[in-house]
C-alpha cells in the first residue's frame, strides 16, 4: 500500500512538473460603454431599460416594442476610434441591422451593415470614429422586439485627460464679442481682461452669450466663473473651433451666483458662456470669466500651417518660372498612374512668356478671389504628343481660378475625362483638340468666359455649365449646355447640340486664396436657374485656413478623423493617401478640399469616406483610388435611412473622381452611393479601368458606378464607365441628370456574363421600376466589347414608362462594330450597324 502510494504520488508530482507554470489572468478589456448613458426608441417595460444592456450584467437586458425600426444607442461621453462592436442577444435577436455612429446624437454613419443575422453572440470589426453608437435594428428574427443581453463597444478615446490643468488663464486679454451689451460701459472684452472691477453685462432678455477667441484650439480643462448679481440661473459652457459650431462641454441648470469652477473636458479656440436662463429680471452678468487648459494630454489636431511639399507657390518675379513648369511636366506628361501629385498656385499679378503644359496630377489655380486677379500673357497647354497625339487618355488634370491671353490667340485645352476648366477667363479663342486633330474624349468647362470660339474639332463629347463663349465651331456626338451664354441651339436631330437655358441648380467648386498673406478658402453660394458666370461679386462665404486641418503627406485616418471631430474643414496637399479607417465627415457645411488631385486609398475592405445626413458639405478636387481589399462603398453621401429635407442648403459633390484598378488591382462593390436628398453632383467621373495595372473582369471587379437613392438629386456633367454591371442604377425620385457619357464594360467576356433577368447587357443608365418621375437630357452610351465583338446589348438606357419620366437626347454608338446595342431606350430606337461608329438617337422618349 505504503510502495502503491508513493507511485502514484511520484505520478502526480511528474504530471505537476510538466504542466505549464501558471500566471493571473489578465482583466478582460472594459467596454467604452460599459456603464454610459443609454437611450432606446421604446423599452418593452420598466424592467428592460436600455441601461440593462450596458451594464456588464448579463443577467439584465433591453428590450424593444415589437416593431420595427427599432434602436439602442449608447454615448461615450467623448469621440472614439472604434475598432470592435459586440452584440450579445437574447432569444429575441436582429436579422438585420446597423451599427451606426454620430457626432451629436443626431447625424449618424453606417459603419458596420447585418444582413442574415441568427443571434447568440455577434462580434463585429468595425471602423469609424463617434462619440454616440446604436445598434440600428432594421428587420425582427422574430414577432417579439429586439432584446440584448449586453452591447459593448470597444475602442479608443484617442485622449488622454491632461496631466495638469494650467493655474494661467488663457482667455485674458483675448478678442471678445457678446450677443449684446447693457451698455457702451459694460462691454464683452470687461469679462476677460482680469480686472474684477469691471464687468460684462446683457440686454435682459434670453438667451444671451459671451465669447473669448484663444488665439488656436487649446485643450480646456476648466472654466472661472465670476457673476455679478445679475447672474445665470441656466448656461452651458460652450467650446468651438471655428465660432460657428459649437460644441457643450458642461450644462448647468442651477446656478446661484458668485464663483464657481467648472470642470471640462474637450478642445475649441473659442470658448463662450450661453446663457438660457436668467435668476433676475435683469441680464447676464460677469466680472470675470477664467479660461484654463491642460498640458501634458493628447494635443488638439490644429488647423492652418503651410500647404506641404508639392504645392508650388509662385508670383511674377519667382525666377526660372517656366523651368518649374517644365519640370514638373516632364516628370508628369506621362506617368498616368503614377504618385506625383502637384498643385501650382500663381498669387495675383500678370505673367508673362509662360507656357504651363500640365500632365498628369497636375493642377494650375490662381489665388486672386476672381480669375482676372492672375493673368497669364501666355498659355496653359494640354495636348497629346506623349500618345501618338491621341488624347482620349489625358486625364486627371485641372485649371482653376485665372486668366489668360493666348500666345497665337487660341488656347490648346485637349483633355479628356476628370481634367475640369473652371472659373477661366480665356482672352481670346479655346481648342479642345490635340495636335494633328487625334481623337479626344473629353470634358467639361463651368464658370468660365471664352471671349473667342470654342473649337471641339475631334472631341466626341462635352458639358458645358454656367459660362460664357464667343462662339462653338462644331462637335461629334454629344455637346450639352447649361446656362451658357453664346452656346449653339439644340440641334440633336441633326447634329450633337442640347442646350438648356439655365442650370436649375448649381454651385461652385470652393477655392483657395489669398487675402492679403493670408489664406482663406472661398465657398460660393448655391444658385438657382444660372445663367453665365458667378464672378466677379461671386456671393458666398470666406474660410480661413486656420479652420482647416492641412492634410500633408503620412497623415493618419486617425488624425484626420480627430480633426473632422473638433469641427476643422479637410485640405488635402497633392499626395496619395493610405486610410486604415473610413473617414466621417458628421459636420454640416464641412469642406473638405483636395489641391492636385490628392488621392485616397482605403486599405483592408474599408469604405473610404461617409458623409453623415447633413446639410451644405462641399466635396471638391480629389480622387479615390479602390484597394486591394473589396469596399462596399467608395464613398457614400448620407446613411441608408437618409430623408432630412437640404433643398435650402444641398451636399455638393464636384471634381470628386473614383478609380478602381489601372494603378493595380482594386475592388469596391460600389463606387458612390448617395442616400441623402438635394444633392447636387457637379462633374464626376467613376471609371472602372479599362487599361492600365491590375485590370480584368474579376480582378478589378466594380458592380456599380453611382447609385441614387435620395430625392430630389441633381446630376451635372455625369461620367461613368466600365462597371461590371449597371453603371447608373437610380432609385430616388424626382433625379435629374444633364449630360451623362457612359462606355459599357470592354471586357465583358460573352454576353452569358451580363445577362440578367432575360436581357443581354445591363444598361448604362437605369432607371427603376419604382420611381415615378425623373427627368435627364444629353445622355450617351457606347460599346466597344473587345472580349467578345459578337455581343449584342439591348438597350443603353432603361426607365419605366410613365408620364413622369421625360428622356431627351440620348443616343447609343458602337465603336468600331465591337458589339452592338439593339436599342436606344428599352425597346425603343434603332440597333447600331456594322462598323460605321454612327449614333443611334432617341430624341425624346417617351
Amino acid at each position: 500500500m505504503k510502495l502503491r502510494t508513493l507511485g502514484v504520488a511520484l505520478a502526480a508530482m511528474a504530471a505537476l512538473i510538466t504542466l505549464p507554470l501558471q500566471t493571473p489572468a489578465a482583466a478582460a478589456e472594459t467596454p467604452l460603454s460599459q456603464g454610459k448613458t443609454a437611450t432606446s426608441s421604446s423599452d418593452e417595460n420598466a424592467g428592460t431599460p436600455a441601461a440593462g444592456a450596458v451594464d456588464g450584467n448579463t443577467a439584465t437586458r433591453w428590450s424593444s416594442a415589437a416593431s420595427d425600426t427599432q434602436w439602442l444607442q449608447v454615448d461615450l461621453g467623448t469621440s472614439a476610434s472604434l475598432t470592435k462592436v459586440v452584440l450579445n442577444w437574447e432569444t429575441a435577436y436582429g436579422k438585420d441591422y446597423r451599427i451606426q455612429t454620430s457626432q451629436d446624437g443626431s447625424n449618424w454613419t453606417d459603419i458596420k451593415t447585418v444582413t442574415g443575422g441568427d443571434g447568440g453572440v455577434d462580434t463585429l470589426d468595425v471602423s469609424g470614429q463617434g462619440r454616440y453608437v446604436r445598434m440600428y435594428g432594421v428587420h425582427r428574427a422574430t414577432q417579439y422586439g429586439y432584446s440584448l443581453w449586453e452591447f459593448q463597444v470597444y475602442g479608443d478615446t484617442g485622449t488622454t485627460p491632461p496631466t495638469t490643468c494650467d493655474p494661467a488663464n488663457a482667455a485674458q486679454g483675448g478678442q471678445a464679442s457678446a450677443s449684446s451689451t447693457e451698455n457702451a460701459g459694460t462691454p464683452a472684452s470687461a469679462a476677460f481682461d482680469g480686472n474684477t472691477g469691471t464687468r460684462w453685462s446683457s440686454q435682459a432678455s434670453d438667451p444671451q452669450w459671451v465669447q473669448v477667441d484663444l488665439g488656436s484650439v487649446r485643450d480646456l480643462c476648466k472654466v472661472d466663473l465670476n457673476w455679478e448679481t445679475a447672474y445665470g440661473k441656466a448656461f452651458q459652457i460652450q467650446a468651438s473651433t471655428d465660432g460657428q459650431n459649437w460644441t457643450t462641454l458642461k450644462t448647468v441648470t442651477d446656478g446661484t451666483g458668485g464663483t464657481a469652477s467648472y470642470d471640462v473636458s474637450g478642445h475649441g479656440r473659442y470658448v463662450r458662456i450661453y446663457g438660457t436662463t436668467r435668476a433676475t429680471g435683469y441680464g447676464y452678468s460677469l466680472w470675470e470669466v477664467a479660461v484654463h487648459t491642460g498640458s501634458g494630454g493628447t494635443p488638439p489636431v490644429q488647423g492652418g500651417g503651410d500647404l506641404g511639399p508639392n504645392v508650388i507657390v509662385v508670383d511674377p518675379s519667382t525666377p526660372n518660372l517656366q523651368q518649374q513648369f517644365d519640370q514638373v511636366f516632364a516628370q508628369q506628361e506621362s506617368n498616368q498612374f503614377g504618385s506625383g501629385r502637384y498643385q501650382f498656385l500663381l498669387k495675383p499679378g500678370t505673367y508673362n512668356g509662360i507656357n504651363a503644359q500640365l500632365g498628369f496630377y497636375t493642377s494650375i489655380s490662381g489665388l486672386g478671389l476672381n480669375p482676372d486677379d492672375t493673368h497669364i500673357n501666355g498659355d496653359i497647354t494640354v495636348d497629346a504628343g506623349w500618345f501618338n497625339g491621341n488624347a482620349t487618355q489625358n486625364f486627371w488634370r485641372s485649371a482653376e481660378n485665372l486668366a489668360i491671353t493666348p500666345s497665337n490667340g487660341t488656347d490648346r485645352w485637349a483633355v479628356a475625362q476628370a481634367a475640369p476648366f473652371r472659373r477661366v477667363h480665356v482672352q481670346g479663342g479655346l481648342n479642345l483638340a490635340p495636335a494633328g486633330y487625334g481623337w479626344a474624349s473629353g470634358g467639361y468647362i463651368a464658370d468660365s468666359k471664352i471671349d473667342g470660339t470654342v473649337g471641339p474639332y475631334s472631341q466626341q463629347q462635352w458639358y458645358t455649365r454656367d459660362s460664357s463663349v464667343g462662339g462653338w465651331t462644331n462637335g461629334v456626338w454629344n455637346m450639352t449646355f447649361t446656362g451658357v451664354q453664346g452656346a449653339p441651339a439644340t440641334n440633336f436631330d441633326t447634329g450633337p447640340y442640347t442646350t438648356l437655358d439655365t442650370t436649375p441648380v448649381s454651385r461652385e467648386k470652393p477655392y483657395l486664396y489669398l487675402d492679403g498673406s493670408a489664406y482663406k478658402v472661398f465657398v460660393p453660394a448655391k444658385r438657382t436657374n444660372a445663367r453665365g458666370v458667378s464672378w466677379p461679386n461671386t456671393a458666398g462665404t470666406s474660410i480661413p485656413l486656420d479652420q482647416f486641418y492641412v492634410v500633408k503627406p503620412g497623415a493618419t485616418a486617425a488624425t484626420i478623423n480627430a480633426a473632422l471631430a473638433q469641427g476643422l474643414n479637410l485640405l488635402f496637399t497633392p499626395g496619395v493617401y493610405h486610410l486604415d479607417q473610413t473617414i466621417n465627415v458628421t459636420r454640416a457645411n464641412t469642406v473638405v478640399l483636395g489641391l492636385g488631385l490628392a488621392t485616397i486609398v482605403p486599405d483592408g475592405g474599408i469604405d473610404a469616406m461617409h458623409v453623415a445626413d447633413v446639410d451644405g458639405v462641399r466635396l471638391a478636387g480629389f480622387l479615390i483610388d479602390a484597394g486591394r481589399v473589396n469596399s462596399d462603398t467608395l464613398l457614400q453621401i448620407g446613411p441608408a435611412d437618409a430623408s432630412a429635407d437640404h433643398s435650402a442648403n444641398p451636399t455638393t459633390m464636384q471634381d470628386v473622381f473614383v478609380r478602381i484598378g489601372g494603378a493595380g488591382p482594386g475592388l469596391a462593390t460600389n463606387s458612390v452611393v448617395v442616400n441623402s436628398d438635394d444633392v447636387v453632383i457637379d462633374h464626376t467621373w467613376l471609371w472602372r479601368a479599362d487599361h492600365g495595372d491590375g485590370v480584368g473582369w474579376d480582378t478589378n471587379r466594380a458592380d456599380y458606378g453611382l447609385r441614387v437613392n435620395g430625392d430630389d438629386v441633381l446630376a451635372t456633367g455625369l461620367f461613368v464607365e466600365h462597371f461590371n454591371k449597371y453603371d447608373v442604377l437610380w432609385n430616388g425620385e424626382r433625379g435629374r441628370t444633364i449630360f451623362f457619357q457612359n462606355e459599357k464594360a470592354y471586357d465583358a467576356p460573352n454576353a452569358a456574363a451580363i445577362t440578367h433577368d432575360g436581357i443581354v447587357g445591363y444598361a448604362a443608365y437605369k432607371v427603376a421600376d419604382s420611381v415615378g418621375v425623373h427627368e435627364a437630357w444629353g445622355l450617351g452610351s457606347y460599346c466597344n466589347y473587345t472580349a467578345d465583338p459578337s455581343i449584342v446589348q439591348a438597350h443603353g438606357f432603361q426607365v419605366p414608362v410613365k408620364s413622369g419620366i421625360k428622356m431627351h437626347d440620348i443616343l447609343v454608338i458602337s465603336l468600331g462594330g465591337k458589339g452592338q446595342y439593339a436599342h436606344v431606350i428599352n425597346d425603343t430606337g434603332a440597333p447600331t450597324s456594322g462598323t460605321d461608329t454612327v449614333p443611334s438617337k432617341v430624341t425624346q422618349f417617351p
